[in-house]
């Protein structure tokens, strides 16, 4: 099982009652902490840079294959 966290901005309000009964099923947990300050600037300096040069980018299996390797 992977122990994944994601922020995530709810658009319509249907997600949000998924969102809801996932939480009543213990599917997910909603966590209510800030997100760091530099954390928010590395995130911006890399959605800069990528928007500057899309071939940067990588898919998701590959990000997170990354993300284990390095782990």
């Amino acid at each position: 099982m992977n122990n994944n966290i994601y922020q995530i901005e709810i658009k319509k309000e249907y997600a949000a009652a998924i969102i809801e009964d996932l939480k009543q099923m213990d599917a997910i947990e909603i966590l209510d902490t800030p997100i760091p300050r530099w954390q928010q600037e590395e995130s911006l300096k890399r959605l800069s840079a990528y928007h500057s040069n899309p071939s940067l980018g990588m898919d998701e299996d590959t990000f997170f294959k990354e993300l284990e390797r390095e782990g």
